[in-house]
Formats: structure tokens, C-alpha cells, sequence
């Protein structure tokens, strides 16, 4: 049954702004119906991550999001939950160009999906972008540190922070998002102390990935933290679980009972000549 996303019900951007300094905000990636199902009680934040071009789609990179897959999968995330603030990522090449592409693709976004919010990568090169996405009445939580997006143009997924001018930067990226009326703000791949100075430093609430536990919140990717992923897992992230072995588990068991014949067995098959057996 598909929940009732009330905007009653959910924790909005505001709600997360004021959770400043407070009890840790818990952020997941969702990317499905059943999962955002699953995360939707235990969550303050669902996010519609870009990331779901490599954790569904097989991208190398996010650089393969496109806006029509970020609304599909937002749709889908806001359909299967009820409180959480869904926010939705906006892919690379829908903003950047200019304040007015960036606010007219926001809209897109907001007005098909339901979303609370839209997330979008940058600094200070991106605060007229984030200015005028607020501007059109959408909250927007910012991103910054290492920034998916720009891998190809920095050489690869690099550590921020490092250098005293990288440092630098770093904090006036933070102000900028901070000062264009950002919600809250992602700080990824970044030097522990730096992300705790951050945090310490601008008055919205910071989300850690691969930063600090300093940091107002955390946020994993939902399939690197079950075990679901395949390939080469970041440092910073730890399994609870680990997936990967149930999922090839179950597909041997299940393919030896069905090279057996012992699957299906008469509990999944129709026998009844009423009609009456149930699906």
C-alpha cells in the first residue's frame, strides 16, 4: 500500500535547519519504493542521490544522472514514505550553466516529484544558483568537499583539505552555501579536523560523509551500507550488514531447487479446481 506523503507528516528543511547543534541528523540514500519503505522510521532524511546512476544503473561515475532519472527516482522515494524530508540531487549538467537553468530544473524536480528539498554540488561558484533556486520557494542543502560530480575534472575522488589553501577554499565554499540561504550542507571526503571546524564555523546543520562525527548528521549510501555493493567499498563507510552474501546465497539455493524440480513445490502452485486458492 502506497503511504500518504502529508506534508503534515514529514520533517521539512526547516525542521532540519533547526536541528543545529542537536541530537545528530541520520540520513540514508534511498533510491526505491520498497527501501524508502524500509528507511522511512528510522531516517530524519531520505536522499535522492545522483549516486543511484552507479548503484542501479551501472555508471562509472554520477555523471551518468540525468534529470528525468533523479524526478523517477524521487517519485518513487516520496511515494514510498511518509515522514522523512526527501531530498532529490540535482545531476550534473542541470544547474551549472546559470541561476536560471539551475532554479527552472529545481522546479522540475519539485513539481514532479513532491520533494522537500533539491541538493546540488558547489561553493561559491555555485551560490547565485543556489540563491535563485531558494528564490523560486525551493530549500536547497548544499554539497561540499570532494564533489562526485567534478571527479573527472579534479583527477579522481581526492581527500579535501590537505593543503592550507585547499582548507581556505573549503570555508569559503562553506560560507557562500551558508550565506545563499542553503538549509543545510553535505561535507564529503574532507580531513576530520577540517569537517569539525566547518561544523564549529557556519550556524546550518553539516551532514558528514567520509568527514567528521563533529558534524550535525551522517549520511551513507544505502547499498554500500547493508553489503550490497559490489565493487570496491569507500573507507569511510561501514557495513551493518552484509548483503551480498544473503542475495548469492539465496540465488544458489534457489537455483539448485529449481535444476532439482524440488522448487516449486506444492505450496506454490494452484490446485484448488474452486478457484479459490489466494495469490
Amino acid at each position: 500500500m502506497t503511504r500518504d506523503p502529508s506534508a503534515d507528516s514529514r520533517i521539512n528543511a526547516e525542521a532540519i535547519r533547526r536541528r543545529k547543534g542537536g541530537v545528530p541528523i541520520v540520513c540514508l540514500t534511498a533510491y526505491t519504493y520498497p527501501v524508502a519503505r524500509l528507511l522511512d522510521p528510522h531516517v530524519d532524511l531520505l536522499l535522492v542521490g545522483d549516486s543511484v546512476a552507479m548503484v542501479l544503473h551501472g555508471h562509472a561515475t554520477t555523471l551518468g544522472a540525468s534529470l528525468d532519472m533523479m524526478i523517477a527516482h524521487g517519485q518513487a522515494v516520496m511515494r514510498g514514505s511518509a515522514r522523512a524530508c526527501v531530498v532529490v540531487d540535482m545531476p550534473a549538467g542541470s544547474y551549472e550553466a546559470s541561476p536560471a537553468q539551475a532554479a527552472a530544473a529545481a522546479k522540475r524536480i519539485a513539481e514532479e516529484t513532491g520533494c522537500q528539498a533539491v541538493k546540488l554540488e558547489g561553493g561559491v561558484d555555485m551560490a547565485a544558483q543556489i540563491a535563485a533556486i531558494i528564490a523560486a520557494g525551493i530549500p536547497v542543502m548544499g554539497h561540499i568537499g570532494l564533489q562526485p560530480q567534478s571527479v573527472e575534472k579534479d583527477g579522481g575522488y581526492r581527500i579535501k583539505g590537505r593543503t592550507e589553501e585547499n582548507i581556505a577554499a573549503l570555508f569559503r565554499d562553506a560560507e557562500a552555501v551558508e550565506k545563499a540561504g542553503a538549509f543545510s550542507v553535505v561535507i564529503e571526503g574532507t580531513m576530520e579536523a577540517v569537517a569539525a571546524k566547518l561544523t564549529r564555523h557556519i550556524s546550518i546543520p553539516t551532514i558528514g560523509i567520509g568527514a567528521s562525527a563533529d558534524c550535525d548528521g551522517q549520511i551513507l549510501v544505502i547499498d554500500d551500507m547493508v553489503g550490497l555493493t559490489v565493487d570496491r567499498v569507500p573507507k569511510f563507510v561501514k557495513e551493518y550488514a552484509d548483503l551480498r552474501s544473503v542475495v548469492a546465497s539465496a540465488a544458489e539455493r534457489y537455483a539448485a531447487e529449481v535444476r532439482s524440480r524440488a522448487f516449486p513445490g506444492s505450496d506454490h502452485v494452484f490446485t484448488t479446481a474452486s478457484g479459490k486458492d489466494e495469490t
